[in-house]
């Protein structure tokens, strides 16, 4: 089964910064994510998984309210790859971080729009 995968979680300070990475794992490489929306999501414990940026194919951003002129999304299509840098985190942004690739070139916030979900990378935000 085709997925994406994330990387680059971890545990960081309130204030801090973290940059996350999704890309196709390694032998799924008819994804061809450069020509489709891709979106991150997170979900905190015992809370609904939640949108918090996409990207389209030719780079227009959008984000959720709660994380923007903080979180910059980017992707680099050459390398099928889709950061999340996030900066001046909160204890709140702590969750599982998602990516996944949307049916159509369109970036909304409802996950039933998307498929190919990665596993997942942890961020922590505490002191």
């Amino acid at each position: 089964q085709p997925h994406l995968v994330e990387s680059g979680g971890g545990l960081v300070q309130p204030g801090g910064s973290l940059r996350v990475s999704c890309t196709a794992s390694g032998i799924t490489l008819d994804l061809t994510l450069d020509r489709y929306a891709i979106g991150w999501f997170r979900q905190a414990p015992g809370k609904e998984r939640e949108g918090v940026a996409c990207i389209t194919s030719g780079g227009v951003p959008s984000y959720a309210d709660s994380v923007k002129g903080r979180f910059t999304i980017s992707r680099d299509n050459d390398k099928s790859t889709v950061y999340l840098q996030m900066n001046g985190l909160k204890p709140e942004d702590t969750a599982v971080y998602y990516c996944a690739r949307a049916f159509q070139n369109m970036c909304v916030m409802n996950d039933s729009d998307y498929h190919f979900w990665g596993p997942g990378t942890q961020v922590t935000v505490s002191s």
